[in-house]
């Protein structure tokens, strides 16, 4: 096993050039080749990735798991999540990234966000044929529009192909999931609201007072919110954020301790040892040990 490297490796998109088009599509096979040894190593961008495998075989690794591939199997990586291809880099797909600014635009975009990129749950499934033929006639209009991306209304027409393409997997991921948010209250699209400002604010230890204050309502309607929606307190759901990116700095980088619990926010890393044992039943040394 390689030694871990200070901090994760994070690659971007056209990051020195905001005035470019903020989404791409590849060929899996020919990207795959051109990244050799990188994209076999745990890596993680600040853009949103698709990968979709056309054939069986191999796995792929997502945080913590590996995962078979299926026929027709997509990832839905998103940003700042760690991830690595097995060696091979003879593999048939579609490949598509693209940044937060090119997607989030509407409530869809958000509610699309939270379900089909959502760490916490499976960031994988399979699609049938009939929902594969859909994905690929999407695709091509998309590659075919990219030859004019320089035209009026090219960056739009990109992005609802794109998000057309992605309703037509939600469709298929709902019928086999149970308890679906569908965004059709109030509550479903504060909650979805709620999981926006724990991404971007987990590790500046904010309280769920200050949470609430964001959202304009109260700290009960919050916990009402949340215990309805998914069963858990809004406390619970901070600390669950909190404990998966000290779990990826503890299995990926060679920081001490100390260091993990200062970029999460713990301003006395005795204190991050205690949280993580009380969440975890080990201790941060003992979870690094473990794993090696």
């Amino acid at each position: 096993m390689k030694t871990p490297k200070q901090n994760v490796e994070q690659y971007h998109l056209h990051k020195a050039h905001p005035e470019r088009l903020q989404f791409e599509v590849y060929d899996l096979k020919d990207y795959r080749k051109r990244s050799g040894e990188k994209a076999a190593l745990p890596h993680s961008h600040s853009y949103y990735q698709i990968i979709w495998f056309f054939n069986e075989g191999g796995v792929h690794t997502v945080d913590f798991k590996s995962y078979d591939i299926k026929k027709n199997t997509i990832f839905f990586i998103k940003k700042d999540q760690v991830h690595a291809f097995d060696q091979c880099s003879d593999i048939n797909g579609w490949l598509i990234h693209f940044n937060e600014s090119f997607f989030m635009h509407t409530d869809v975009d958000i509610f699309l966000k939270y379900h089909l990129f959502n760490s916490l749950q499976k960031p994988c499934y399979s699609i049938d044929n009939n929902t594969s033929e859909v994905g690929t006639s999407y695709l091509n209009l998309i590659q075919k529009e990219l030859q004019y991306r320089d035209n009026f209304g090219s960056e739009d027409v990109i992005r609802f192909l794109l998000k057309s393409f992605l309703i037509s997997l939600e469709r298929l991921h709902k019928k086999n999931i149970e308890n679906s948010i569908t965004l059709n209250s109030n509550y479903e699209f504060q909650f979805l609201k709620f999981k926006e400002l724990v991404e971007k604010n987990y590790a500046k230890n904010l309280s769920v007072k200050d949470y609430a204050s964001s959202l304009s309502i109260s700290s009960k309607t919050l916990a009402t919110i949340t215990k309805t929606l998914v069963y858990k307190s809004p406390s619970q759901l901070i600390s669950l954020r909190v404990i998966l990116e000290a779990k990826r700095l503890l299995k990926f980088t060679s920081l001490q301790i100390n260091e993990v619990a200062f970029q999460l926010g713990f301003i006395d890393p005795s204190y991050f040892v205690k949280f993580f044992k009380r969440h975890e039943g080990i201790s941060p040394t003992q979870y690094r040990t473990h794993l090696s």
